[in-house]
């Protein structure tokens, strides 16, 4: 006798970014579960919808994160020179206030330096062969056939070049890692594109099939903190420091550069303690808040908080000054593509000069600085005991 399966209601998943789609499953949740949702629909109601394509399936309404703005933040970069305004999407009560704090101070200092030392982005496909004789014959054939891959990825994306492929080899299996520049936009898509072109043209080619493959074998790093994450780069590898007079820390931060060097090396012993990749205050939150404003991938959180801070007195003189640096290996950001477009976000960018074309150094630049302007603040709250007060006068009701 067969069992009867159960009916599983399902959500309508037609017309996933129209107007009747999003009607059709309002009235599903609503006969599912009796709730209605006029916050969540009350942004877009009645209008057109086919912008949201490409970035939203089973679209129901918009979330609506408060937004709030620090600066002037000053930023002597590269591509970022001048005085910005940086948004940022946080529920979390303080956090602005924070930023805003050592944004205030870096500005008061004469600005920040920043500089993009590199960029690139990794999709790893693994192949496994019958034995590691070919294995060796297969990388023997893409190292030779490099010239003529990079030739192909000019025919499948205008942006996306291909650096270099790097091999790790174990037992009779091959990660490949190909490296490209993917332009202004973060490029994990067009990354993905590209590198499955490339491996179909590889098994259309090579002498020896492989007894499987896979486009991702998860060496990649793609939204996950791992071991390398400081020896190389993905998204943009982004450097900061900037020099605070002693003065500005007394009265800004409400400390010395020595309390926030003490602070520091005790902080490190203890992440190291912990096992922590990477040395940081919250790099988190800041890059949260400027993804969520921005229309960034937000889960590329997760390897672009992996960095490292520095607090040093300067010894240029009796009673010195505060240095401080951050490092970003992996800062995955863009200015065209994702949700770039999207009209909140766009207005975000826009407010840095952010949006289009030729931007995304300058975007990543701004981020930098910012997330600088975090560490310095929560370091000084942590140092002089005012991290719990902050939060009790900002961040509750």
């Amino acid at each position: 006798m067969q069992l009867q399966q159960p009916s599983i209601p399902s959500v309508p998943h037609e017309d996933p970014t129209g107007l009747d789609g999003q009607q059709n499953r309002l009235a599903f949740l609503e006969t599912q579960t009796g709730t209605t949702l006029p916050y969540l629909t009350s942004i877009h109601a009645g209008t057109d919808l086919s912008p949201l394509k490409g970035n939203i399936e089973n679209y129901i309404g918009m979330s609506q994160v408060p937004t709030g703005v620090i600066g002037p933040l000053w930023v002597r970069g590269q591509h970022a020179d001048g005085q910005f305004f940086v948004p940022m999407a946080t529920s979390e009560g303080a956090l602005v206030a924070s930023y805003g704090r050592g944004a205030k101070a870096v500005t008061l200092a004469g600005g920040a330096r920043a500089i993009v030392m590199e960029e690139k982005v990794q999709r790893c496909p693994l192949f496994r062969f019958e034995n590691l004789d070919q294995v060796i014959q297969f990388w023997a054939f893409v190292q030779e056939n490099l010239p003529q891959m990079r030739e192909l990825i000019g025919k499948m994306s205008r942006f996306a070049k291909l650096i270099n492929i790097v091999p790790n080899v174990e037992g009779n299996q091959i990660i490949l890692s190909f490296e490209y520049t993917t332009g202004d936009a973060a490029g994990q898509n067009m990354v993905t594109i590209c590198t499955q072109g490339l491996c179909e043209w590889l098994l259309e080619n090579i002498p020896m099939q492989p007894v499987f493959w896979y486009i991702e074998s998860n060496f990649s790093g793609d939204k996950k903190a791992v071991g390398d994450s400081f020896t190389r780069t993905r998204g943009k590898r982004v450097v900061a420091e900037v020099v605070i007079p002693r003065e500005i820390v007394a009265k800004v931060l409400k400390t010395t550069p020595e309390a926030l060097e003490r602070y520091y090396e005790n902080a490190t012993l203890a992440a190291m303690q912990a096992g922590a990749l990477g040395i940081t205050g919250h790099y988190a939150n800041g890059l949260a808040a400027i993804f969520i404003a921005c229309g960034q991938d937000v889960a590329c959180v997760a390897e672009a908080t992996v960095g490292v801070n520095r607090f040093e007195v300067t010894p240029t003189k009796v009673g010195g000054d505060l240095y401080l640096s951050v490092t970003l290996p992996n800062l995955i950001v863009g200015t065209v593509g994702g949700g770039t477009h999207l009209p909140t976000q766009a207005e975000c960018l826009r407010l840095m000069g952010c949006s289009g074309p030729g931007t995304a150094n300058k975007f990543a630049e701004i981020t930098a600085v910012a997330i600088l302007s975090g560490e310095l603040s929560i370091i000084a709250a942590l140092a002089e005991g005012q991290f719990t007060q902050a939060h009790k006068t900002l961040g509750r009701k």
